[in-house]
């Protein structure tokens, strides 16, 4: 039985690559590293964003919890970043499982 079971897997795991490539390989042109230069900076810029008005809150509240409006800016900056972590996070998942093509250069 676990024989069974270990080659259900690798059949399970082979259509799940296969029907992913399908769908995503179409939708996204070939990737080289300078395709995806832009996503990384726009990530790093969001990262820089959401670190910054931390630091700028705990310098404006000397000490005490930040007001509503600085925990509000502070939520959205994170949403923001939070997100596009998630979609770098599927893209390069996308990439190590090979549903879309890269070329090296």
């Amino acid at each position: 039985m676990p024989n069974e079971n270990s080659r259900l897997l690798l059949e399970i795991d082979a259509a799940i690559r296969e029907i992913n490539r399908r769908h995503i390989n179409p939708a996204i042109s070939e990737l080289t590293l300078s395709d995806l230069n832009p996503v990384i900076e726009m990530v790093a810029r969001a990262r820089a964003s959401y670190l910054q008005a931390l630091f700028e809150i705990a310098t404006k509240s000397n000490g005490e919890l930040p007001g509503k409006e600085g925990v509000a800016r502070l939520h959205a900056l994170r949403m923001r970043y939070e997100e596009l972590v998630k979609g770098m996070q599927a893209l390069e998942t996308a990439i190590e499982r090979e549903y879309l093509d890269v070329r090296k250069r």
